[in-house]
């Protein structure tokens, strides 16, 4: 699953639309001595520079779509803080940014529902040429019906329901021909509908004072057979009515044995393609039925969202026998591959059986969708405990922040070595970290990118993750080894340390590194390792501190040949061979303080070939 928070920790909502804030972050990305030799930063940079020469893709000016969705958000009146990862001068839109997805570097999707916004619906939406999705139901928001939505030709699906919204439809919304799905229910609404909108598929007028209904021929919402004519004798109606529903009944009994005989034939499927033939069964994991999980999420309810990721939203959900679990809906219903694809790579995540690993408990497939289901966790993600809690809640404390990082680098080890195939999480972060009923950390969202295909996902280039947690050669050639999640890892455990974001601008007022790497290196350098320490925890071991932030620094060494394999992670967690390993980290700095442009790693990490007897413990299923 996604994990709960939608995190995307590129703030700097502050330094939106301030010309000279910027001047001085890139003065501080570009000319500081340190980012020079970051490879991170320097890419971060270059990215910055790009986007303020207005340098993207040739389909599109990506600024003119970031630009409008900030001007878009400040007329929402996002007074909630719930939007907090749009920055138009750090990354395009379609890059990282929350609620929104892109198709061919185009934003085609806005889900902006229940927010609280208690703004307007600014004319900047029409910049976004190639909108399809249009999702604001569940907010506060005022003011005329926008006649200008009726430029959005590519529009399918608007909903605007549930706002206070005034007037009536605007003419221009005839213009909306591709329009299948329109919900404007529940706002001040007056007038008549313009009757070209009763040939919409799905329509919803409910709840407002515009003209249908008995006042016309035409219904207040979908669409629906002509009522029975008052003249038809009471006997005919009885006859028509016993007729329907002895058929309906003989319908009900013909679906129900058909789905039973299609439910065990797809409780098992053929592997892949050319190693065998033999049929082999998901055991444990369990193939949902759609009306299952209708029921189980009262029809995917926007009131039990508990999550948002780049795959899709996480709905919290109850089944039939009273048990909690977590739904991720894919937002993209095309596999490569088809349905049988979707299952093989079901079977692989669902073969990940750890301690550390969240466990699948089922899926489900139709046409159009792909569900994963799996346990509720009712702790929640790191993220929420280091940075939602409110004021005067206990976080996390310091032994609770090292057994997430202990099993945090289990979890990832057994992806690395003990799988077959192996798989890469490319996207650890504190977010992605679940706790479970006795604060033990739990990897989530691992496996999915197999799930998806990236080019149609809301990140359209290969690369998946989040600023600041991404390996500088992943960020470059768009490549991914077990080497990229050791660097998020080390990140994660200077979130666990730090209890901020891996990115944060408001250490620009104290003239600080923006990135959290950079930031505790530094304070490392001036001997100010409690400095780095999250100001919310009152006791910790400064052994143990020094021990994570070292092991985090040989995790997010700019070179991937210099980083520690996760089984040599673990060991360093436990201090062994860590002093020797630090004093080559130290060389490798100075010679970066020193301008020297040559480098290399005097040492490989030992190839242990010996099976860890902790992991093979750790491997047990819950």
């Amino acid at each position: 699953m996604a994990g709960t928070e939608a995190e995307n920790p590129i703030g700097g909502e502050k330094f939106v639309g301030e010309h000279e804030h910027f001047l001085e972050m890139e003065e501080s990305f570009m000319f500081g001595a340190a980012s020079i030799w970051h490879p991170l930063k320097l890419v971060i940079s270059c990215l910055i520079l790009l986007n303020f020469l207005c340098v993207g893709y040739p389909s599109k000016d990506p600024d003119l779509e970031g630009e409008a969705l900030i001007q878009l958000l400040s007329a929402l009146n996002d007074s909630n803080h719930r939007v907090e990862d749009w920055n138009y001068y750090l990354v395009s839109p379609c890059f990282s940014w929350s609620h929104i997805t892109c198709r061919n570097g185009n934003v085609i999707s806005l889900s902006l529902a229940a927010n609280g916004f208690s703004g307007t619906l600014s004319p900047a939406i029409t910049k976004l040429r190639f909108l399809v999705n249009l999702e604001l139901q569940n907010n506060n928001l005022s003011g005329p019906l926008p006649d200008y939505l009726g430029s959005l030709t590519h529009l399918e699906n608007l909903n605007l329901a549930s706002n206070k919204f005034h007037g009536s439809i605007p003419i221009a919304w005839g213009k909306l021909f591709n329009l299948k799905h329109l919900d404007i229910s529940s706002n001040n609404l007056t007038g008549r509908v313009p009757k070209q909108f009763f040939s919409v598929p799905e329509f919803n007028f409910t709840e407002t004072s515009l003209t249908c209904g008995s006042r016309l021929e035409e219904p207040c919402v979908s669409k629906s057979p002509s009522p029975v004519s008052p003249n038809k004798s009471r006997l005919s109606i009885i006859v028509i009515a016993a007729s329907c529903g002895a058929f309906i009944l003989f319908l009900l009994g013909f679906a129900y044995r058909h789905h039973r005989l299609r439910r065990l034939k797809n409780d098992v499927f053929v592997d892949v393609a050319g190693e065998d033939d033999r049929k082999i069964s998901l055991g444990q994991i369990k193939r949902f039925s759609w009306r299952e999980i209708q029921l189980a999420t009262d029809n995917f309810s926007d009131s039990n969202i508990i999550g948002q990721g780049g795959f899709g939203k996480v709905y919290k959900g109850v089944l039939s026998d009273n048990t909690k679990v977590a739904v991720k809906r894919l937002s993209d219903c095309y596999i490569p591959g088809g349905e049988a694809a979707f299952h093989r790579e079901v079977q692989i995540i669902s073969v990940a059986v750890h301690r550390n690993l969240l466990r699948l408990i089922g899926f489900c497939t139709t046409s159009s969708e792909r569900i994963l289901v799996y346990p509720y966790m009712q702790n929640l993600s790191v993220a929420f405990h280091l940075r939602e809690l409110k004021p005067g809640e206990t976080g996390l404390d310091w032994q609770t922040r090292r057994r997430v990082a202990f099993g945090a680098a289990h979890g990832l080890e057994y992806l690395h070595e003990h799988c077959n195939p192996k798989i890469i999480h490319r996207d650890l972060k504190a977010a992605n970290i679940l706790l479970d009923d006795n604060f033990e950390a739990v990897l989530g969202d691992f496996g999915l990118a197999r799930l998806v295909d990236t080019k149609l996902t809301h990140v359209t280039t290969q690369i998946r993750g989040t600023m600041g947690h991404i390996a500088p050669e992943y960020l470059s050639t768009g490549k991914s080894s077990e080497k990229t999640d050791v660097f998020g890892y080390g990140v994660t455990l200077l979130e666990l340390v730090n209890g901020k974001r891996a990115i944060d601008l408001s250490r620009l007022a104290e003239e600080e590194d923006v990135l959290l790497l950079d930031h505790a290196k530094k304070l490392l350098r001036e001997n100010r390792l409690d400095d780095i320490v999250d100001g919310n925890l009152k006791t910790y071991d400064r052994k143990e501190v020094e021990t994570l932030v070292k092991v985090a620094l040989l995790c997010t060494q700019s070179s991937p040949e210099c980083r520690p394999r996760m089984s040599e992670v673990v060991k360093l967690l436990h201090g062994v061979g860590l002093t020797e390993r630090w004093i080559e980290w130290e060389r490798l700095e100075d010679a970066r303080n020193q301008d020297f442009s040559l480098m290399s790693c005097q040492y490989l990490w030992a190839e242990d070939s010996t099976v860890d007897q902790e992991a093979i413990h750790l491997s047990k299923a819950r």
